[in-house]
This record gives structure tokens, sequence and C-alpha cells, in this order.
């Protein structure tokens, strides 16, 4: 989602960062872009008009500072103000136990999933989840809640035998009490769209329990019907905050960014993906800074610190650093970043990298090259030398592929390797240094894994290139 928005924006400020002076009419004209840029992402008319006066008055009471162009000077003015729009500030929950939440939200936008992701993230703030099913009309929502909270390990309350929902509520609450929950988290029924009868449920239900956070679950595909969406429901029931989910879809999704300054409530998450690790707390500048093509480097950081065995890394980077790297090693180092996602999603928090397409053809690539490793033997694995002829074509045969896509990849493999001979001296040790350390994301200790371009993949940097 966005890269219409991201193309767009950073189109428009290619143009502005080659202005040398700062004047009404280049920053109309580049503005003018700015505003198209939004509009057909589908931000909302207000929206975009407001957001573009804001940049065009920051701009005009501004000094330029001797150290930076004007150019220049405006783009940060632009992330500045985009910030402001997303909402300033990470969004957080009331900071209490135990804690009640109500997630809200129409038919498909997914509330269910949401709910379990939810839970399983504050699982690891130290909360002690328990799910209240309160979707009585939707025949699969209780199965659907009972199978992903047993999944995680989640206790979880449903009753199949009633439709009064605030009483459902009410019971669901005692019971989790009872589990010695500190988190209540209410799945409730939607609809393909706003209605009274839909309205009235949720508000009695909220008199019911009484909840601490009143989430809107919005569908980032939903266009400008988003913003309708969310203001009824806030009036409703006075939402808290907003959870942006589908997020890794295709859709324009500038509406969806409209609804903090429409309704005035902050966005706390987003759903990235379908596994339910992909939920993330919503940071502004750093969603202004991938909107902006400038990457997002904390956020890539967080997650190899979340995902990747520290020890596992050093391990492998030491072993790199004395050239004993094999394919055993590889296969390990593949999985570590395989557990951050997808290349296309480590891609776009890389600075510079969002406009880089990468689809199925690269995620195939890097399953293929998966198949061969394990298609070897374990000695194999260990010694490389081994692999004649007779052998790749056994590999070729198990994995799916030919005797070619073995020699390109034993080949570059080979490559890597000797790349890691040079490596050992004290011209080498003296480059890590200046590529920020051993194994490590800027040196970051044991970071991502660095898979040295093996897998022939097209336009990705060093370490993605499957």
């Amino acid at each position: 989602m966005l890269e219409n928005l991201t193309d767009r924006m950073s189109k428009a400020l290619r143009n502005l960062r080659g202005i040398g002076k700062l004047t009404e009419d280049n920053m109309a004209e580049a503005l003018k872009e700015v505003r198209t840029a939004l509009l057909s992402a589908d931000v909302h008319f207000k929206v975009a008009r407001q957001f573009v006066e804001d940049v065009k008055a920051a701009a005009l009471g501004q000094e330029v500072l001797a150290s930076v162009t004007p150019g220049q000077q405006i783009v940060k003015i632009i992330n500045d103000e985009l910030e402001k729009l997303l909402g300033e500030g990470a969004g957080k929950l009331t900071d209490k136990k135990p804690l009640r939440i109500m997630l809200v939200g129409l038919h498909g936008s997914g509330k269910t999933t949401t709910s379990v992701k939810l839970a399983k993230r504050l699982a690891k703030e130290g909360y002690r989840p328990a799910l209240v099913g309160c979707d009585v009309y939707r025949p699969a929502a209780i199965d659907q809640l009972e199978t992903l909270c047993k999944q995680e390990g989640f206790p979880c309350y449903t009753d199949r035998n009633s439709k009064d929902v605030p009483k459902i509520g009410r019971a669901g609450m005692e019971w989790a009490k009872d589990q010695d929950a500190n988190l209540i988290i209410f799945d409730t029924a939607g609809r393909l769209q706003i209605d009274h009868d839909l309205i009235e449920e949720v508000k009695k239900l909220r008199e019911k329990v009484i909840p601490d956070e009143v989430l809107l679950v919005g569908d980032a595909a939903l266009g400008q019907e988003a913003v309708n969406v969310a203001q009824h429901f806030n009036e409703a029931v006075n939402l808290t905050g907003i959870v942006l989910t589908k997020l890794d879809g295709d859709a324009r999704g500038g509406a969806a960014l409209s609804m903090k300054t429409i309704t005035g409530v902050p966005i706390k998450f987003m759903g990235t993906g379908e596994k339910m690790d992909d939920f993330e707390i919503f940071h502004a500048d750093r969603m202004a800074q991938r909107i902006l093509g400038m990457g997002d480097v904390v956020s890539l950081v967080e997650k190899a610190q979340e995902t990747i065995d520290e020890k596992e890394a050093q391990r492998l980077a030491e072993k790199m650093q004395r050239a004993e790297f094999d394919f055993e090693d590889f296969l390990a180092q593949m999985r570590q970043v395989k557990k951050m996602g997808s290349i296309g999603s480590i891609m776009k928090m890389m600075p510079g990298m969002s406009g880089i397409e990468v689809g199925d053809a690269e995620e195939n690539k890097l399953k293929q090259t998966e198949a061969m490793i394990l298609s070897m033997t374990v000695q194999e694995r260990r010694k490389p030398m081994l692999l004649n002829a007779s052998r790749r074509k056994r590999i070729a045969n198990g994995s799916g592929t030919t005797v070619r896509d073995v020699n390109q990849l034993i080949k570059q493999f080979d490559q890597m390797r000797k790349m890691m001979k040079m490596m050992r001296g004290s011209k080498g040790r003296k480059m890590m240094k200046m590529m920020g350390g051993k194994g490590g994301l800027g040196g970051m200790g044991g970071g991502m894994p660095d898979l040295s371009g093996l897998g022939g993949g097209k336009g990705l940097p060093p370490g993605l290139g499957m």
C-alpha cells in the first residue's frame, strides 16, 4: 500500500530539491504536484488542501539555513507537516491494568484477526490477555476467534446460544477476571456498511463493559468511505484510537490516513500482513519517512532485534570472518532473514529502496534457493567441494530446478567465500569497520544477516539479492 503516494511524492520532492531559491511561483508549482499526489492516493480533499496551505505557510515564514539549500529545507518542512497529518508521536494505549479494549469496525476490516494480534503484542509487555467473542451474526466468527486463540494459547469466552451482545460482553468480562486476565479484548460484529442497529449494539455494549479503549479497525483499502466510517463510530462510541489493517495490500490507502485529521483520533497500531506477528505500533514520523521514500531504518533494526537470534548471528558472523561459511550456515542465515518478513517489506524500510519492485518472482527465487540447499546432503552442505556434476543433477531434480540454477548458486557461493577470504586481512577489517561492524545492521551487534547477493535477484541491495 501507499506505493502510488510514495512514487508521486518522491517525484515532487525531486523537483523541490533542485530549487536554488524559494519563490512563491516555483513553490506553488511544486506544491501543486504534492497536492495532486495526495489526492490521487485518496487523501480527503480538505485534508490535502489544508496540508499544502500549512506547508506553504511554514516555508514562507522561515529563514533559509546557510547549511542547506532552499529545496532541502522545504523537503524537511513537508516531512514535518506530514508527521502532523498522521499524528505526531507514537500512539499509546491507556497505561493501566486491568485494561479493557473494545474493537469496532465494518465487516471484513479484520477485527477478529486484529484482536488476537493485539493480544499477542500486549502479552509481550506483560499483559495476560483474554478475548470475548461478541460477533453473534457471522457464522464463522466464533470459530475463527476460538481457533486463533487456541493457536496462540489465549483463553477465549464465547456464547453460541445467546444473541444478547451486551449480556455476552458482561459475562465474558466476569469470566476473564476468574481467568486472572488483566487484558480483556472484546471482538464485536460488523456490517457491510454503517447502519442504525450496528451503532446501537456497540453503544449498548460500551455502556455495559465500560472499556478503557475503543479502537476502530479501519481497512486501508476502503477508500474515501473510511473517513465516513470513522466519523460515524467516533460520534457513537467516542473512539480512542484507530488500527489500520491491510497495509500490505495494493490499495492507495490515502483516505485511511485522513481519518486522524477528520476525527482527531490517533492511529495507534497497523496490521502489515497476515501472520500474527505482522502488527506494529504506528509511528507517525516513521510512516512519513516511508511515504517520502526515506525508508524506516529504526523499525528495521527493531524488527531484526525482535526476530533474529543474536548468538546465532554472532556465530555466523565469526564464521564469515574466518571464511569458513558453508551451505549449512547460509541456510541458517537465510531463515533468520525470513523471520523478519518478506523481502518486499524489508526493502520498503531501506532508504532509497521503496521504488524497487519486489514481486512474487523474487520471493519464489528465495524459496527456490532454499529448496536447492535442502536437496543437498548434510555432508554436501558442509563441504561444497563435493558437488560434482552427478550430485548437482540430483540436487536439481530434488528441488524442481535446473542444473543451470544449481551451478549459478554454487558459483555465487564461491564468489562470496572468496570475498570473505579477502576480508580477513587488515584491509578487510578496516572495511568491515567502515560498513558498521561485524554481522550486524549498521553495527547493531548481531543484527540483520548479510546474504551477500545469493540467488541472482535483480535490483536488490547486497544482503537481499535472492
